[in-house]
């Protein structure tokens, strides 16, 4: 018997349970912004958060079908260490490439590389097995193979040479611009994939913390976009450069899906991950593109 028949016979009573797991047949509490804001930043970075007094166990499980109404805020403070070395080693005049290259490099330091590592696992899995079960299988290995450390290496060359053309083209402001419009983006349409596309197995992290509801993933996509919008307008990177990003990151987000739900049968944590990074490339592509373009 396959594993997906496998799991498709089991009883209720069979199903995995997961330690701290939020009580998910109840219904989701909003915990408040500010409590939202301290788990995602918690969940998705290594940046230290003080409990507030309205929180209670801060290393349990979080409940994600509202939380990450947050993440957008969330999203704001993990990149806004890369954002800083980023403009302040454009306005010292150190090289451009060597200015994205530290402000990659505090992405990944702030984030513990969360999302580098789910797209390492996704490439590793999607295109090293030959069936669903084991492209699962190989996912949940924590070894790295040769698509995996690729992926890697090619997201971090997209995203070093991209910042570099922004800071190079429009300045230190519009590179700190551009990776405070990613990062919320970036993550919401992870949220956005984990609400609409089922679980590929019913264990890990995807299913541990809960689905997003369909408002929640609104909710974070109208946040991000309304700060991009405002980051656009003060920090002047090119405005068609945020709609050309937006594009990409859209249509990357269609073709993956549909690539996941092919080979997969759905999501995963690691799914998700990948989503976040290839999102991010697509912003910063948008704004090096448009900069490109408009020098011809």
């Amino acid at each position: 018997m396959s594993e997906t028949q496998a799991e498709s016979t089991n009883t209720p009573q069979d199903e995995p349970t997961f330690q701290d797991e939020p009580s998910l047949q109840d219904e989701p509490t909003w915990p408040g912004w500010l409590a939202a804001t301290a788990i995602c930043v918690r969940f998705y970075s290594r940046l230290p958060f003080p409990r507030l007094a309205s929180e209670g166990e801060v290393h349990a499980m979080p409940d994600f079908r509202l939380v990450p109404r947050a993440l957008p805020l969330a999203a704001l403070l993990i990149a806004l260490p890369a954002a800083l070395i980023l403009l302040g080693a454009g306005l010292a005049g150190i090289n451009p490439t060597l200015s994205a290259v530290l402000a990659v490099t505090a992405l990944v330091l702030t984030t513990g590389a969360f999302h580098e590592d789910g797209l390492a696992d996704a490439a590793d899995g999607l295109f090293g097995g030959h069936t669903p079960e084991r492209r699962l299988e190989i996912m949940k290995d924590s070894r790295v193979g040769t698509f995996g450390a690729m992926a890697l290496s090619l997201s971090l060359l997209l995203r070093v040479t991209a910042l570099a053309a922004i800071l190079a083209a429009a300045g230190p402001w519009a590179a700190a611009g551009a990776v405070l419009i990613a990062a919320p983006w970036s993550r919401a349409e992870g949220i956005y994939l984990l609400a609409t596309e089922k679980p590929a197995r019913m264990e890990g992290t995807s299913v541990a913390v809960g689905r997003p509801t369909g408002r929640t993933a609104l909710i974070a996509f109208c946040l991000s976009a309304a700060f991009a919008i405002v980051l656009d307008t003060s920090l002047s990177p090119p405005p068609f450069g945020l709609v050309l990003g937006w594009f990409l990151s859209f249509g990357t987000g269609i073709v993956f899906k549909r690539l996941c739900r092919r080979l997969i049968g759905g999501q995963t944590g690691d799914i998700v991950g990948a989503m976040q990074q290839l999102s991010e490339i697509a912003i910063y592509l948008g704004f090096a593109l448009m900069l490109g373009a408009a020098k011809l």
